[in-house]
């Protein structure tokens, strides 16, 4: 069974552009402040290790989920339509 975590804030490639891809997504769990890349997190998806979710708005749970677009894998939630928005929305991690 896969461990759930919220993500809680994202690093994206180019943090000025809200529209830029997502690099990595990150929160909190048990105190410890946890960060994975893209990449790292589409792969404990698919393997089921991890599950993902955002609060969007405050209280509703929206898992996170792997899409493809024009042959690349991407994180979203499955609230969104192509744009990660849920995501994008959230602030940015710390270093």
């Amino acid at each position: 069974m896969a461990t759930l975590l919220q993500v809680s804030c994202i690093n994206k490639f180019h943090p000025s552009d809200p529209h830029q891809r997502i690099r990595a997504i990150g929160g909190v769990a048990d105190g410890t402040r946890w960060k994975l890349r893209e990449e790292e997190a589409i792969q404990y998806i698919k393997n089921s290790r991890y599950a993902f979710f955002v609060e969007r708005p405050a209280g509703v749970r929206v898992n996170v989920i792997v899409a493809t677009h024009l042959g690349r894998e991407y994180l979203k939630t499955e609230a969104d339509g192509l744009q990660p928005d849920n995501l994008l929305a959230l602030p940015e991690c710390p270093p």
